[in-house]
């Protein structure tokens, strides 16, 4: 039986979804809750429930449904899509303008790659390669894109392709250049929580005539499990106006291409909206 939900939910269904993200804003939230909030019979609500739970996106404690204080919660694309959102937008609009039309560029399950979404679809005659399910249904009624989207073992928990299907696909092709991101930073090395992530980044990367690590000020001065790569192999490493100066000065002296978005902020005595 739970093999039967395993694939049932293995890509999550617009009202898991919002069941997840309703949780995940929350925190705790009582089943009696999303019973009233999503309008559903308790039958209905208890296999959603089961579903997200044996995926690992949250737990059931008694009546309430948490997220779960773990690495597979904060890897959790819902999760990750509420952070540091002016940050990543910032990044996005100061990596998309390193993209000219023609360009055949990859982008990573990330969101922060997945914020240069709206910006690349102004940009006629453009290929874009991605194992992002999400990336693939929003680029996909773009007209001005061509799209190549990556098969693969879908990870319910970063909405993404991985395994060696998605990477053998990835070798046979020419890219210009990738947009990849990294979960931390410590010294000059980028890492990330999951193996399998970082075989596809990897792959994505090995093709590209020009790698672009995307990283939020956040990222930095922290670790995670896996090494992904040397920050010495990408051609570009960008980051936001948040980065610590001496951090920033210490990885140009290391020979690093560092750039920097500013993010909008509001005038001093102004709240924004």
């Amino acid at each position: 039986m739970m093999s039967a939900l395993l694939t049932e939910g293995q890509a999550l269904s617009g009202r898991r979804r919002g069941i997840l993200d309703y949780v995940t804003e929350h925190g705790v939230v009582p089943v009696a809750d999303l019973l009233k909030r999503f309008s559903l019979s308790r039958a209905s609500i208890n296999r959603d429930l089961l579903v997200l739970c044996a995926q690992g996106l949250v737990r059931r404690i008694g009546t309430d449904i948490t997220t779960l204080p773990n690495i597979g919660a904060s890897a959790s694309v819902v999760y990750r899509r509420a952070q540091a959102v002016a940050e990543k937008q910032a990044i996005a609009t100061l990596a998309a303008s390193m993209v000219s039309q023609g360009d055949t560029v990859a982008l990573d399950d990330s969101t922060t790659a997945g914020a240069m979404a709206d910006t690349l679809c102004e940009i006629a005659q453009l290929t874009v390669v991605t194992n992002s399910l999400g990336l693939v249904s929003r680029l996909g009624p773009c007209e001005t894109v061509g799209l190549i989207g990556l098969g693969g073992r879908y990870s319910p928990t970063f909405d993404a392709f991985v395994g060696r299907i998605c990477e053998q696909a990835v070798m046979s092709m020419r890219i210009n250049m990738a947009f990849v991101s990294a979960a931390a930073i410590s010294g000059v090395t980028a890492y990330h929580q999951v193996e399998d992530i970082i075989q596809a980044k990897r792959a994505l990367m090995d093709v590209a005539d020009c790698r672009v690590l995307l990283a939020d000020s956040r990222k930095f001065d922290t670790v995670a499990m896996n090494r992904l790569a040397l920050l010495s192999e990408f051609d570009v490493v960008i980051t936001d106006d948040g980065i610590d100066p001496a951090c920033a000065e210490l990885l140009r002296d290391a020979g690093i291409s560092l750039r920097i978005a500013n993010v909008p902020r509001p005038a001093p005595g102004l709240t924004a909206d």
